[in-house]
């Protein structure tokens, strides 16, 4: 009896010894080893240089990050605006990937994304087309080859990028139109959420300032890009007749006439409108002028017709079209 006694508590030995072993490289200052302690002790390492021999060709940055995406020159003391409208997924003005813009001769791209983001597809689209590099900055936005130069830029609206291929000034439309190719076929792996998430966080650019009785607004971009990117989306939400409605374009001065209801126009209630010489609600004609000055640009509304056009009546019309380019 004894014998099988023994025999069982000789097989708990091993057991006892194993967990004796843990618990000691358990035990710190304490039952159990404190791992708030490893961090309080932990020292900074030196920086890993690697040595000047070294091929620079096969060893760079593997995200460079263009300072182009820091571009815009932020202004002091905006004005408190309420936000701009949301241009939501579905209701027409959602941008694509990519897009056109154009002015005059020059052409240009618009991609949903953040240079940060755009500039490594710029790097594979040189390479899939086998273009000879004569120049290459990331810092910079540019790559210049035998045939066009790339140039990459932060664009107005925040986290989008514009890219550029022009040759002595000139846009150049086949890199324009293959890049687009190009660059729409990966637009079903470009992630919309970081892109999304980097607008809301972005600074205010945008400036709504009061000059007596009138509202303008104050972009800091020239007035090229500004019409360009004003045109594309008039061109897609005011297409409402009686309430939004894009009547005529002028590239050469910079305007846009449009019909609007304002937002005391349609707030009138039936009783008001009985009382008034209108029998319904009614538009009117507003001529959206843009003007430059120096590196920025100056937005206007500016009444068109005979009805009484407030400066509340002002501002919101500019908010709503301001809201187009954040």
């Amino acid at each position: 009896m004894s014998s099988v006694l023994e025999q069982r508590a000789l097989k708990w030995i091993p057991l006892a010894l194993a967990a004796a072993v843990t618990l000691a490289g358990c035990a710190r200052d304490g039952y159990y080893h404190d791992r708030n302690l490893d961090y309080t002790e932990a020292a900074p390492a030196p920086p890993l240089v690697l040595p000047e021999t070294r091929n620079t060709q096969r060893y760079q940055d593997a995200m460079p990050v263009p300072q182009v995406a820091m571009q815009g020159t932020q202004l002091d003391e905006p004005a408190e605006i309420a936000p701009p409208q949301s241009l939501a997924i579905g209701s027409g003005l959602e941008p694509e990937f990519v897009e056109r813009r154009q002015v005059g001769g020059q052409s240009w791209l618009v991609v949903a994304a953040d240079p940060g983001t755009v500039w490594p597809q710029l790097e594979a689209f040189v390479r899939s087309r086998q273009l000879g590099v004569q120049e290459s900055s990331a810092t910079q936005g540019v790559i210049v080859t035998s045939q066009a130069t790339l140039r990459l830029q932060s664009a107005l609206r925040s986290g989008s990028s514009e890219i550029r291929c022009d040759q002595g000034g000139q846009s150049v439309e086949s890199c324009l139109a293959a890049l687009e190719q190009y660059l729409g076929a990966r637009s079903a792996t470009a992630s919309s959420s970081s892109w999304t998430a980097q607008r809301l966080a972005s600074e205010q650019t945008l400036q709504m300032r009061q000059q007596g009785d009138e509202w303008e607004v104050v972009i800091p971009q020239p007035i090229d890009r500004v019409w360009a990117e004003l045109n594309h989306y008039l061109s897609l939400d005011f297409t409402q007749e009686g309430q939004r409605d894009l009547l005529d374009t002028s590239a050469e001065n910079y305007e846009f006439l449009v019909e609007y209801m304002t937002e005391t126009e349609r707030g009138r209630n039936p009783l008001q409108i009985v009382f008034s010489p209108d029998v319904r609600r009614m538009s009117q004609q507003i001529r959206l002028a843009l003007e430059p000055n120096g590196n920025q640009t100056v937005l206007r509304a500016i009444n068109a017709s005979e009805r009484s056009f407030s400066a509340d009546d002002q501002r919101e019309l500019l908010e709503r079209v301001s809201g187009y380019l954040r």
